[in-house]
């Protein structure tokens, strides 16, 4: 029985520890404390939109929210599609995590885009790709994702001819 006391006594530290490190972590407004640390709230109607990268085909817009898509470090990207939008498959040599906010977007993987073959995600869905994986989107109706991920983000398109960049 005496072991089983201290082995809890050894325990406690660590979790402690991993516990504080945890709370430290959050941003401020989860901790209650006040806004003076670094950091940024962005509500909703403060979100600037313009139009979308280079990289992606002509009719998106784009906002980023957080940190700088072109340099190291993590980002947060809002993308507002329209209806019809499509993304030719591509791949990126960086995670890429996706939220759907609003609207349908549809997901396929693999170098051949297939409309009725992609994945439906609503809004709030969401997905987590690993580097390197060749993947396609389209928008059914006007949908609005947030991609995270770290910088520098780049594209590459399976067919170069695809790449709004070589036209």
């Amino acid at each position: 029985m005496e072991d089983v006391a201290v082995n809890h006594i050894r325990i406690f530290p660590i979790v402690a520890a991993a516990t504080s490190v945890v709370v430290v972590a959050l941003p401020a407004d989860l901790r209650g404390e006040d806004d003076t640390m670094e950091g940024k709230v962005v509500l909703p109607d403060q979100i600037a939109w313009a139009p979308g990268p280079a990289a992606l085909p002509p009719g998106a817009e784009a906002a980023v929210l957080y940190g700088n898509p072109g340099e190291d470090g993590l980002f947060a990207l809002r993308l507002k599609l329209p209806a019809g939008y499509h993304i030719p498959p591509h791949t990126h040599p960086k995670p890429e995590i996706v939220t759907v906010i609003t609207g349908t977007f549809r997901l396929g993987m693999g170098e051949t885009a297939d409309h009725d073959g992609a994945r439906v995600l609503p809004a709030g869905g969401f997905l987590a790709l690993s580097p390197g994986v060749a993947h396609f989107a389209y928008a059914d109706d006007g949908t609005v994702i947030q991609l995270n991920s770290t910088g520098p983000w780049t594209l590459t398109y399976v067919n170069p001819d695809d790449d709004p960049r070589n036209k």
